[in-house]
């Protein structure tokens, strides 16, 4: 008996697994999987559950990649119901998570289970890496998983990652890759005074006023063949001071860049701290700064496996899919060390939001789209 997408989507919004909660959401997908013939390993980082999952031992392995865990809510009663009691309505399936991504997670294992009923003998294997460390720091989740199937040496050859990448409407976009992010977090040493003595003391809130000013008009590119222009924003200014009459021993910012091929965190950080150092020599301050990168920018190649994934997108759903690189972070930036991958999902207009929902109309072509996916891989695997 296939697995049905919806009841198996249900099933995991009911668990409300808030990062880094996982409430007992990797159980209902493992149980669910081993259902399917599946070997399930379980694997513990820190107060992070993720898992591994695998049908058959042999090659090509093609990989799904996904995470269960989910935003908080806000307040409850803002939604329409109750954000972990998922509701369907007017054909849309309503809970947190709905497209951010249990419910794609559950497109997929339904998937498998047609494509298991109707090709019995495929040759090669299906995985699942999944994790329920990606809406939080994603230090234990995929990034881990990653090295250990590394240290493990467990080949994937490729990777589907099923991000919620359409913007609007089922079909529309396909991501092939993603800019690179690193966040700086900026402190200015000056020297403490009194206000009404400005030249004994060297006041770090202007030079870090005058610092953000210059990286901001920094004009890092006009974009690539691939990507959109690199972007620096200002996120945190903070200045610890609790008197009006006292100018501050420092002050502190923090920005993030989302850059394209055009650069690398290490070339990024060379061009700042060019700027911080000249700057604040020039205004007598000192500064220190914190790099945290949370991936460089990647790009997968456009092949034969890419054009066929679009081809099927279209067919069902009368959209060509834009290959695409734009948006935020994904996990594809951990696993694309040792696959080639791409991204396709639901839709994403409502993530994040009070009352996330998704069409449940676009289950059903999801599925479809992915056990299509699977069939045309393991036919094209097996003609080589």
């Amino acid at each position: 008996m296939p697995i049905s997408e919806l009841k198996l989507a249900k099933e995991l919004i009911r668990k409300p697994s808030i990062t880094p909660k996982d409430a007992g959401a990797i159980n209902v997908l493992a149980k669910n999987l081993r259902s399917l013939g599946f070997n399930c390993k379980v694997i513990h980082f820190k107060n992070i559950k993720n898992l591994y999952a695998k049908l058959g031992n042999s090659s090509p392995n093609f990989c799904y990649a996904g995470h269960t865990d989910v935003v908080p809510p806000g307040n409850i009663s803002d939604w329409s119901f109750n954000p972990f009691r998922p509701v369907v309505k007017n054909n849309k399936l309503i809970g947190r998570g709905a497209n951010d991504m249990k419910a794609s997670i559950a497109c997929f294992v339904a998937a498998v289970s047609k494509f298991k009923n109707q090709n019995k003998k495929f040759k090669g294997s299906i995985s699942l890496l999944i994790t329920g460390d990606e809406e939080g720091t994603a230090l234990n989740g995929t990034k881990r998983v990653v090295k250990y199937l590394k240290r493990k040496r467990e080949k994937i050859n490729f990777c589907l990652v099923g991000e919620p990448t359409n913007p609007n409407k089922l079909g529309e976009m396909v991501k092939i890759g993603r800019r690179g992010s690193i966040t700086g977090r900026l402190t200015v040493i000056g020297s403490q005074g009194h206000v009404a003595y400005p030249h004994r003391a060297k006041n770090p809130s202007n030079t870090i006023i005058k610092i953000l000013k210059r990286v901001k008009e920094l004009k890092l590119d006009n974009g690539t063949k691939n990507f959109q222009p690199s972007n620096l924003e200002v996120t945190k200014i903070n200045i610890d001071n609790h008197a009006d009459n006292v100018i501050p021993g420092s002050a502190h910012a923090v920005f993030n860049i989302r850059f394209n091929d055009k650069h690398s965190s290490g070339s990024l950080k060379r061009k700042l701290n060019t700027i911080f150092k000249s700057m604040t020599k020039k205004d007598k301050c000192k500064f220190k700064i914190k790099y945290e990168v949370s991936g460089e920018a990647f790009i997968t190649k456009p092949n034969k496996t890419t054009y066929m994934i679009q081809n099927i997108i279209k067919k069902i759903t009368g959209v060509k899919p834009k290959l695409s690189t734009s948006g935020g972070t994904s996990d594809a930036r951990f696993i694309r060390n040792i696959a080639p991958c791409l991204e396709f999902g639901l839709v994403g207009k409502t993530m994040h939001k009070v009352d996330e929902s998704v069409l449940v109309s676009d289950l059903k072509k999801l599925t479809k789209i992915y056990q299509n996916i699977l069939v045309s891989y393991f036919e094209w695997k097996q003609e080589l």
